[in-house]
């Protein structure tokens, strides 16, 4: 693999999990700034994202953590981490903004102290009235949008209130188009690297739609994936067949060559389990991953059954 020389560009990862594995990063955050030495000096982690159980305002994914919000917070400023809530429903309607619990969470995590704190978001609706009532959070263009035209995604580069775009992941090898966007916007962008869903799904949005009218407690059918693949489960040796897929090697030569250096790691749904296996992946030195996997199972945080 190849090694960056000193002074290039490092990737930036942007973690699942804020609410849904609190516990799992409570040991792993600890380890990853006593011991740098176990991780790629040229990686960084620039934010955690998720959302708590039963949020009105969630998308994308089904939140469960039950952790308390002051807690998580707590965590992230000491680690001196840009907390992320996703509140990417899509289908939110007037009446559902003054949903107390959403605005208590916007109430705790808007003052990030030294490292701002952001929402991802799909609803301009919402993004609207966030600016508006908490203007020092940044914002975040999520995937569930499912802009699959290039099109659309320099549109959505070009909005100004957003401080990172995440494509949909089959533009992730575009190398021919996103070359001609400048600097600037290629700063925006956001890859979703370890997606599982099919290549060439079409029910992708209308997946996202089934999540978000749970999350509003409408009594509606689980979405149905038409995927071959689809009752296995999400495997990360799938996601690594996915032509969308972004490994190692590609971040390294394709991506960080190109002024291309945020990374976004899917996972909220899933065990901390496999959480962790993208953590080593990522983020850890082969030599050092047995002794990290040993760090976290001896603190006996990790849930494996």
């Amino acid at each position: 693999m190849q090694t960056l020389t000193t002074g290039a560009r490092k990737a930036v990862f942007h973690l699942p999990g804020l609410f849904e594995f609190y516990e799992l990063y409570r040991v792993f955050l600890p380890l990853f700034h006593s011991h740098r030495e176990y991780f790629y000096d040229w990686c960084e982690i620039g934010s955690l994202y998720g959302a708590p159980a039963d949020c009105l305002w969630g998308g994308g994914r089904v939140g469960f953590g039950e952790d308390r919000p002051e807690d998580v917070y707590a965590l992230t400023c000491q680690y001196g981490v840009s907390a992320r809530l996703t509140f990417s429903n899509s289908l939110l309607r007037e009446e559902h903004l003054s949903d107390r619990r959403c605005n208590a969470l916007c109430e705790l995590f808007v003052d990030g102290g030294a490292v701002p704190n952001g929402v991802i978001l799909t609803s301009d609706l919402l993004l609207d009235y966030l600016r508006r009532r908490y203007p020092s959070f940044y914002f975040v263009s999520s995937t569930t949008k499912v802009l699959t035209k290039f099109t659309q995604l320099r549109a959505e580069l070009e909005r100004e209130e957003f401080r990172f775009v995440v494509p949909d992941f089959r533009l992730n090898r575009a190398f021919d188009r996103l070359d001609t966007l400048p600097p600037e916007q290629k700063q925006k962008l956001e890859f979703l690297c370890n997606e599982c869903c099919a290549f060439d799904c079409a029910d992708r949005k209308a997946c996202y739609e089934n999540v978000s009218r749970k999350n509003l407690g409408e009594d509606c059918a689980d979405h149905v994936c038409v995927s071959p693949l689809a009752h296995r489960g999400y495997r990360f040796s799938d996601a690594m067949e996915n032509p969308g897929f972004i490994g190692l090697e590609q971040i390294q030569n394709d991506y960080l060559p190109r002024g291309l250096c945020n990374f976004k790691l899917e996972g909220r749904s899933l065990g901390s389990a496999v959480i962790l296996e993208f953590l080593l992946y990522y983020l850890t030195r082969p030599a050092y991953q047995l002794r990290v996997r040993e760090e976290i199972y001896l603190d006996s945080a990790l849930d494996l059954f």
